[in-house]
């Protein structure tokens, strides 16, 4: 053991944390090798984007990930941590293709092939960054077995996938509606669309009769633009107000194209005039109505979102300014009826921003209602359990209204699709490796499908392609399915929903028995943290002023199953001063321990004073409850119950009452054995949030081996003591009571100050008699009298004071610098003023206008000023109370 002077006062973290993490991967401790008897546990992480830097959700996600997979390892399972990154198609393109633009160049002008080797290039260079920040973070993944969503196993994966889905009727090529991004000029999937309330405009055009009749038709539309390629007016058929009109044709203006009127039950009749424009080629709406009636698909816009020479006189405008023109050319047609503001549901591209364009085109699908059915199965059995359980409705609304997944992209960045088409005839071939001819004519000249797979794709595979499938593999047999996984509720659809369709369909079994949903995290004030809000808070920023361990810890203790996490910069703070609070707690147990090790100084049976048995019950409550915690995914439950111990019960009480049995030498021994014990529990349960800083402790108590890999502590073996517990919680509730009349009485710690304490409880009172010296020195008294529940003597009833605790009541007379009267004053003179001061805040907090015009700060800290209020006015009451009573 290092001499007490090896123990440094001030915990610097640089050191330990740029050392410990290469001796726990060194020792191979995240390999799940190292439990080789353990029963398999295995996380795969949600690899993040290659193109990526550490963000707070990351930060957040990986320290709940890096709890866990601790905790398990110490618990003697085979934990395995499965790390890797996703190549992200249209992200990682973007950022090529915005280098190339600063050399004045474009994906087009150097070709596919080289294109392709300058994005390898990129992410050689770049890709590992995020990869070194997680090690800066501590997580203990095990890098042997990284993978890479386009590695050559893993793309064999998502080949042999598309193939037999394919074989099955499962994959089809066909001409739907799909969504087009005119910027990233690739077609993206429904749930690649964020929705956004836009204000527009509401339009209604007269379509005059066909057959030169007085009137016309009168739409209503937000798209002015497209009408240039409608090929009917839709009403419903239980709409009186059109009869007459369905089967009847009207003039397209601008375009002078006849187009029939259609009853459609899609119509809905409260809708504008409950007549409605039908362009089957920009609307998905349409586009079914068009099937249903046999209507002409017509393409008004080319894939930047320019009018085509279908849109006549338009043709070569942007669709923004041909919907300012077409408005013109019905205005001075006399046939615009009228224009107002509208807001209404716009959706836009989730990588870009940019507004998405419905348009019709040859693409390759997935058919998934025979794979949703499974997943939704699954999860309504139980098989795979979600955390929270109100996840489970959303997640059966959305599969049970699901359309079939548009999986081809118009990217050169991803997984080709494993498709040819031959040239000399219409077949084409769908195979895993390249065909050298086809399979129909025998000919030789096969070209490759040019699209990429949906990035979402291959990650559905992650949980069994990572671990070697289609190969049958040792890893495969032992951690499939995958224990649980962490994941933010935001890609329950994404990614979630598709990992259980294809884990089930190609395992025959669901990916993971837990899935643990957790929030995200926002800014102090409840704001999501985004650029444009200027509210970004950088992780290894925090971690590097205040430690990793304590971003971790700070994280850690706000995860409450499903909620976001509003990230102040004064809870990592907070962290820091509970590490140091460790560290100072850990150094006094070290210089205490006579040069033992916590293993050496922990022998021996235990002590029966009424504080041993107190902080060994109180270790085996804290156990269980943070077993309860982790085991149900409420890791703020956790830490609550740990923080409270390590801060409250061991630092701030037992080692306060043991320094007076370490000062007697028939006792020291005995306190010793309790301090090494709990303080080798307290460092087992805080590993896995803080692990550097209790590997660092570890390191200079036990002076061999390592906490990474130490036994996690059991609570069955100990003691539920439920008289030491209520003796001490009326021990502390007397010292507390008596520090607080001290600190609102203005009397410095040094000022005499005597005591009575009737105790309700005679057990308690025995209990509280025989740790009166410590509780002398607690509570700073020149004096002590501990009585029974007796009938109350005179001279109690003389005292000037009287305070009451749970258990207990407490009588303080004047004298030894105490002046009653002069406390009385100025007491009310503080209620007084604090009275005021709360009324003051209670009516502006009352106002309207000041709740939605101030700055969210603003009213938060009014808040936060109401409740300080109120808690300090019923305290100083509380002992105006005492001194009249």
């Amino acid at each position: 053991m290092p001499k007490p002077d090896a123990f440094p006062k001030v915990y610097d973290p640089v050191g330990p944390e740029s050392h410990w993490y290469d001796v726990w991967e060194g020792a191979g401790y995240f390999r799940p090798e190292i439990n080789p008897e353990g029963e398999p546990y295995c996380i795969v992480i949600p690899p993040p984007n290659v193109t990526g830097s550490l963000h707070m959700g990351h930060a957040f996600e990986h320290s709940l990930i890096d709890a866990t997979i601790r905790r398990k390892r110490m618990q003697g399972y085979a934990a395995l941590w499965l790390p890797g990154t996703d190549h992200a198609g249209i992200a990682t393109q973007n950022v090529v293709e915005r280098q190339l633009a600063e050399e004045g160049l474009s994906r087009h002008d150097l070709g596919r092939a080289s294109f392709l080797e300058r994005v390898w290039a990129w992410k050689e260079k770049s890709g590992g960054e995020i990869l070194t920040q997680m090690r800066r973070m501590g997580d203990s993944c095990d890098w042997s077995r990284e993978r890479f969503t386009m590695d050559e196993d893993l793309s064999l994966a998502v080949r042999t996938v598309f193939v037999q889905l394919y074989e099955e009727g499962l994959i089809y090529r066909g001409e739907r509606i799909i969504n087009w991004c005119p910027r990233c000029h690739t077609a993206i999937s429904d749930i690649e669309v964020d929705y956004d309330d836009v204000t527009g405009e509401m339009v209604e055009i007269t379509y005059p009769w066909a057959d030169g009749s007085p009137g016309g038709v009168t739409v209503a539309t937000t798209r002015a633009e497209t009408m240039l390629g409608d090929s009917a007016v839709a009403v419903n058929p239980s709409d009186e107000r059109y009869a007459t009109a369905v089967g009847r044709t009207v003039t397209l203006p601008l375009q002078d194209r006849e187009i029939p009127i259609v009853a459609d039950p899609a119509i809905d009749p409260e809708f504008g005039t409950g007549a409605v424009k039908v362009t089957p080629g920009h609307d998905p709406t349409d586009f079914e109505i068009g099937e249903r009636h046999g209507l002409e698909i017509i393409s008004i816009f080319d894939n930047d979102a320019v009018v085509n020479e279908n849109g006549g006189a338009f043709c070569g405008q942007g669709r923004f300014e041909a919907r300012e023109a077409v408005k013109s050319a019905l205005e001075e047609a006399g046939l615009l009826v009228s224009v107002e503001q509208y807001v209404h549901s716009v959706g836009h591209c989730q990588r870009c921003s940019t507004q998405v364009e419905p348009i019709v085109s040859k693409q390759w699908f997935v058919k998934v209602r025979p794979l949703s059915d499974p997943a939704l199965e699954a999860v309504l059995g139980g098989q795979t359990k979600f955390v929270p359980e109100r996840w489970v409705k959303v997640f059966k609304d959305w599969l049970e209204n699901i359309r079939d997944w548009c999986v081809s992209r118009q990217l050169w960045w991803g997984h080709r699709i494993p498709v040819w088409y031959c040239s000399e005839c219409p077949e084409h071939v769908v195979s895993i490796e390249a065909p050298t001819q086809c399979a129909a004519c025998g000919a030789s000249e096969l070209e490759q499908d040019p699209d990429v797979l949906d990035t979402w794709f291959s990650s559905a595979l992650w949980p069994f392609s990572t671990l070697g499938w289609p190969k049958q593999t040792e890893d495969l047999n032992r951690f499939y399915p995958n224990a649980m996984l962490h994941t933010g509720f935001d890609i329950i659809f994404f990614w979630v929903a598709r990992m259980m369709q294809m884990g089930i369909h190609f395992m025959g079994e669901v990916p993971f028995h837990d899935v643990a949903y957790h929030g995200l995290v926002r800014d102090a004030h409840g704001k999501k943290m985004s650029k444009s809000f200027g509210n970004v808070v950088d992780p290894l920023e925090l971690a590097g002023k205040y430690s990793a361990d304590a971003l971790r810890f700070a994280l850690v203790r706000a995860a409450f199953p499903g909620q976001d996490v509003p990230l102040a910069e004064e809870w990592v703070e907070g962290a820091r001063n509970f590490i140091n609070k460790l560290w100072n707690a850990s150094r006094f147990v070290s210089i205490n321990l006579d040069s033992m090790s916590l293993a050496e100084a922990a022998e021996g049976e235990l002590p029966d004073d009424i504080a041993s048995r107190w902080i060994m019950s109180r270790l085996g409550s804290t156990i269980d409850a943070v077993d309860s915690g982790f085991d149900k995914y409420n890791f703020a439950e956790a830490m609550r119950e740990l923080h409270s111990f390590a801060w409250g019960d061991f630092c701030d009480w037992y080692i306060e009452l043991s320094k007076e049995a370490l000062a007697d030498e028939t006792r020291r021994r005995s306190a010793q054995r309790v301090l090494a014990r709990v303080m080798s529990a307290l460092l087992r349960l805080l590993h896995p949030v803080i692990p550097f800083v209790t590997e660092e402790i570890w390191h200079r108590m036990e002076g061999g081996g390592h906490v990474a890999v130490a036994e996690w502590p059991e609570g069955s073996g100990l003691i539920h003591d439920e008289d030491a517990e209520s003796a001490m919680s009326v021990l502390t509730g007397i010292v507390t009571e008596i520090r607080t009349f001290r600190a609102l009485a203005g009397m410095p710690p040094s000022a005499a100050l005597g005591a009575a304490v009737r105790v309700n409880s005679p057990h308690v009172s025995r209990e509280i008699k025989s740790l009166s010296s410590q509780l002398v020195g607690l509570a700073r008294l020149s004096s002590l009298d501990v009585r029974g529940a007796e009938p109350a003597d005179e001279d109690l009833a003389g005292s000037n004071v009287r305070l009451v605790t749970p258990g207990a009541e407490i009588y303080i007379a004047a004298g030894g610098g105490l002046d009653l009267g002069d406390l009385g004053a100025k007491l009310d003179k503080k209620i007084a003023e604090l009275r005021a001061d709360l009324t003051k805040v209670e009516r502006k907090l009352a106002n309207p206008e000041f709740i939605n015009k101030a700055p969210e700060e603003v009213v938060a800290k009014e808040r936060a000023k109401l409740a300080e209020h109120s808690e300090s006015l019923g305290a100083l009451e509380h002992l105006s109370a005492s001194l009249s009573s």
